[in-house]
């Protein structure tokens, strides 16, 4: 019997159930995986997607499978090849981290029927080119899906941070494929959300950074109803500073959602809890890297100023709640960290939750480059790979890949 993640009724089959059963040896197995990773003139800036998918590949290869990966990377234009968005790189590096040969296909799909052949000498790793260079695949085509679903014998789904979009190689092709599963990454996934969300550890505290309310208001109001302290950042926390009645200079913030932060202020409030907005702030006449960063009170703040970070006294306030919380959903920084004069209220916070005893979990890219530059990835319980997906499982929607592989549970 598969694991079942109870709470949300979902019962899939896994890859460690075909295992058992002896479904993999032998046979040629397509893993959606998620390699988007940063590229900077050829080179890999993080490579904590590609690690998290090792365990997985492990298994298969271990078990005598024929591994096909796929994956996206950026946003190429469909239908055409570019050079600047190939896995070219991802295979080198992936190569050197699991010291077996990995081979670019770019032609697998091109073929009718669609057929992949294994240099059956030397045991290797097929990664097909990105997908989005295929035509249909973000319409999710029924063609370019049968086409994926012909590569393989079994198809397994481990790409947690696509599993929001019904495309080609996330959802269409798990409805043609003749054996569909769960790989062991998503299904830690989103136990790990389930331990977060479902019945956890007093107090839950959520923090959610970012640019804009707009982006996050279904999430922030999802959260609200589950949370005991919401912390806010980024541009959103300027929208909260707004609705309360501070002047925010020329800070980002959203004038037309004050309603609605006050509304989520009022219902966190109404339970006992809280919205810690900060006391003190970093500021910069200019939106700039090389901008010198000045420390005011938010009740002091000139119509040309603009929060770009939190002060020293409002990381000591937040330092309380996340020391003493029991578990912590983390989700966007709270400052313009890539700035180093600004990045210093990310910094703290990151730290604070690596220090603290909770049960931690961080999603969204943003997020997973603080825990990169901050050096506290060791110390979060669980990272998540997702950023659209980790926000819409927040939010309760449902995911299509979770949903086309539990239709597929009794096939």
């Amino acid at each position: 019997m598969s694991e079942a993640i109870k709470s949300e009724g979902i019962k899939v089959k896994t890859l460690d159930d075909l295992i058992a059963a002896g479904l993999i040896s032998g046979k040629k197995v397509l893993m959606r995986v998620d390699f988007n990773v940063p590229i900077n003139n050829g080179k890999i800036e993080s490579d904590i997607r590609i690690k998290a998918a090792l365990p997985s590949i492990k298994k298969v290869l271990d078990a005598n499978g024929k591994l096909i990966l796929s994956s996206h990377l950026g946003r190429p234009k469909e239908g055409e090849f570019d050079e600047s968005a190939s896995l070219a790189p991802v295979a080198a590096h992936l190569s050197s981290l699991i010291n077996m040969p990995v081979r670019i296909d770019r032609e697998a799909l091109n073929s009718d029927p669609a057929c992949v052949n294994f240099n059956e000498g030397n045991k290797e790793v097929i990664l097909l080119e990105n997908v989005r260079f295929n035509k249909g695949e973000k319409d999710n085509s029924d063609e370019l899906s049968k086409k994926m679903a012909q590569l393989c014998d079994v198809y397994v789904h481990d790409a947690f941070g696509t599993a929001h979009r019904a495309q080609a190689s996330t959802h269409g092709v798990a409805k043609y494929a003749k054996i569909v599963c769960a790989g062991p990454l998503l299904m830690s996934e989103i136990k790990a959300l389930e331990k977060s969300l479902s019945n956890p550890k007093r107090p839950l505290v959520a923090i959610v950074g970012g640019s804009k309310v707009s982006s996050k208001l279904t999430v922030l109001k999802e959260l609200s109803n589950k949370v005991d302290q919401l912390i806010v950042g980024g541009g959103i926390a300027n929208t909260f500073l707004a609705a309360k009645g501070f002047n925010v200079g020329k800070s980002l913030y959203e004038k037309d959602l004050i309603p609605d932060a006050k509304d989520i202020i009022n219902k966190i409030e109404s339970k006992g809890g809280v919205v810690p907005l900060p006391v003190d702030v970093r500021v910069a006449k200019e939106f700039d890297i090389n901008a010198k960063a000045e420390i005011k009170s938010v009740d002091s703040l000139d119509d040309d100023d603009q929060i770009l970070d939190v002060g020293p006294k409002s990381s000591e306030n937040l330092s309380s709640l996340v020391l003493d919380a029991g578990t912590i959903v983390w989700n966007g920084p709270i400052g313009v960290f890539e700035f180093p004069e600004f990045s210093q209220g990310t910094k703290a916070l990151s730290l604070d939750i690596a220090n603290s005893n909770a049960f931690s979990i961080a999603g969204g890219g943003d997020t997973l480059s603080a825990i990169d530059q901050f050096g506290v990835k060791d110390k979060i319980s669980y990272i998540s790979t997702g950023g659209g997906a980790f926000l819409e499982y927040l939010e309760g929607k449902e995911l299509p890949a979770l949903s086309i592989l539990k239709k597929r549970y009794e096939d």
